[in-house]
């Protein structure tokens, strides 16, 4: 067979790297296959048994492109043996699928201790669990007993579960690597993957030790459900890893993984499935006792006008839905609003003048509300405190403020929380009535309504549709129940278009009938509103005592708000 390469001005070069005939890219080239066909007929050649001749057309740009990538490699090979300091630049290729991990030093006494960790009781009870079989694991293998080999802490943010970490990797006594999730994620497909396999191996080479992921949801978050789905396809690959390396063919021994996140929604189920993370401890937002044991911790570092005892317990009752960190930011802003104002020690009033900080933001002294708009807002949260003041199921009313402030809230009225784990409907009811309570004192005192009632208004919604979709307290709907992510607008519902538009109808009704007792009850006691919202306008801010003095003792009681005047008026 000869070939013949259709190149023109074929030169030595070519024709030593194509040993096929090469002849110029014109019409002569016919000429060439009539001498070789004339040939063949004088030999007596037959047609068919004749030499076969392909016509083939050669690309410029491939030899130009096989000669740019042979004078790279070239020139990098060059480069890395030639000097070896350049080394260090490939190198670095190779260390960025390391795991950046934090490695606490077991042995060198500092940092935070299970006694920092105020509240949390029973928390620190199930962590210093795997505190105690790290430093004695023979007592629970001879009984036969595994160690878990995870525990993962879940709650709202600001709770402790960071800082329960560090007080583990304190205690343990055993190497203890931190990491974040987001710092397993990189831009590089497979790093995440490479830089799990390190931390793992990082951990076994120190074992026993503890690895501790916070804010997990970044690797752990659910895996797409088809190959269309190819967005997280990193995250995926993260995530298959994590779980091979927990508990695959080759589990880990004598490693304990803790791990941390305020969304345990989003994790996938594979993730939190027993043998991976066995425990799963719940951090929630402390309770009356845990926020006294919180502020009687952090009152000791400051410079008191009395005792940390005193104050934390008044404080506690103050400070209903607080976490851990909000009480810490009370506690320093307390005692820098003291140090601004040259005081010696921290009193009452900068302690009060904190948590209403934290609460509403800075106090914004340029107010651009004209006197109308002011008096709207004034009646506005007197309508919301006359309301919580005179229903029994809601918490009791602690104080109310129309002082503006930079959070752009207007005003806000504050309540102490009764501890009850479990709400009834007459609760819920009685929650929306209070909620409807400004919009309401709108209506009667202007006879027209302002945007001012927007967030009350979502909250009332909430509330109504928890009640019709989930809690099972509509009559006329029934004992059903759909979880939160199957009523929204972008998932398919389980129910019916009927059944929808019933449900929408019972919130609404629901909604009306909370509008209806809420107006009822401040127009029969509309000299009450006036009272305390022309009060209001003066002082801006009106306290238990004051409201009390104002418009009489609340009539179903004081709740459990005698022992916050008892420490009330010990301070004073």
């Amino acid at each position: 067979m000869i070939k013949v390469n259709l190149k023109s001005g074929a030169t030595f070069k070519d024709r030593w790297l194509n040993p096929y005939i090469h002849i110029s890219n014109s019409p002569d080239f016919m000429e060439i296959e009539k001498k070789i066909r004339a040939i063949e007929k004088d030999m007596g050649i037959r047609m068919e048994d004749g030499v076969r001749i392909d016509y083939i057309k050669m690309d410029r740009n491939i030899l130009a492109t096989n000669l740019f990538y042979l004078t790279t490699i070239a020139i990098i090979a060059y480069m890395y043996f030639r000097n070896p300091k350049n080394r260090n630049v490939f190198n670095a290729f190779g260390d960025i699928s390391k795991a950046k991990f934090t490695l606490v030093n077991p042995f060198s006494g500092k940092g935070v201790r299970f006694k920092d960790v105020a509240g949390l009781q029973e928390a620190k009870v199930e962590v210093m669990e795997f505190v105690d079989y790290l430093k004695n694991p023979e007592r629970y293998k001879k009984l036969g007993a595994k160690v878990p080999k995870g525990a993962l802490l879940l709650g709202p943010p600001g709770c402790g579960k960071t800082l329960l970490a560090k007080a583990v990797a304190t205690e343990s006594n055993v190497p203890f690597l931190s990491m974040n999730g987001s710092e397993f994620i990189e831009v590089v497909g497979g790093l995440g993957a490479a830089r799990v396999r390190n931390l793992f191996a990082e951990a076994r080479k120190r074992a026993p030790s503890i690895i501790y992921i916070d804010e997990i949801d970044a690797i752990g978050k659910k895996r797409s459900e088809s190959f269309a789905q190819t967005a997280n396809s990193e995250s995926d690959r993260t995530l298959n890893q994590l779980l091979v390396e927990m508990d695959g063919m080759t589990t880990a021994q004598d490693i304990i993984i803790l791990a941390s996140t305020n969304r345990p929604d989003v994790l996938d189920k594979a993730l939190l499935r027993r043998g991976r993370f066995d425990r799963h401890i719940v951090i929630d937002l402390p309770t009356l006792e845990e926020r006294i044991q919180i502020f009687e911790y952090h009152l000791h570092s400051l410079a008191l006008e009395g005792k940390p005892m005193q104050y934390a317990t008044y404080l506690a009752h103050l400070t209903p839905g607080f976490s851990g960190a909000e009480i810490a930011n009370v506690c320093n802003e307390a005692a820098l609003h003291a140090a601004s104002e040259a005081k010696v020690k921290v009193y009452n009033d900068d302690l009060m003048y904190s948590i209403d900080k934290v609460l509403g933001g800075t106090v914004k002294k340029s107010s651009t509300l004209t006197p109308s708009e002011k008096k709207v807002v004034v009646y506005h949260e007197a309508g919301h405190a006359l309301a919580a003041w005179l229903l029994e199921h809601v918490n009791p009313l602690i104080k109310v403020t129309v002082v503006p402030r930079t959070n752009k809230r207007l005003g806000f009225a504050q309540y102490s929380d009764t501890n009850l784990k479990l709400q009834s409907s007459e609760h819920l009811f009685e929650r929306m009535c209070v909620l409807l309570g400004g919009r309401v004192a709108e209506n009667i005192i202007f006879n027209k309504i302002s945007s001012r009632a927007q967030t009350d208004l979502k909250k009332v919604t909430e509330i109504a549709y928890h009640q019709v979709q989930q809690f099972g307290m509509s009559p006329s709907i029934g004992l059903i129940s759909f979880d939160k992510e199957l009523t929204s607008t972008k998932t398919k519902k389980p129910y019916s278009k009927k059944l929808a538009g019933l449900m929408d109808a019972e919130v609404r009704r629901i909604i009306t009938e909370a509008y209806k007792r809420t107006e009822k009850l401040l127009l029969d006691n509309k000299d009450k509103l006036i009272t305390l919202a022309e009060t209001l306008l003066k002082q801006e801010t009106l306290t238990y005592k004051d409201i009390e003095a104002l418009i009489g003792p609340p009539p179903f009681g004081k709740k459990d708000l005698t022992k916050l005047e008892e420490f009330n008026a010990n301070l004073e």
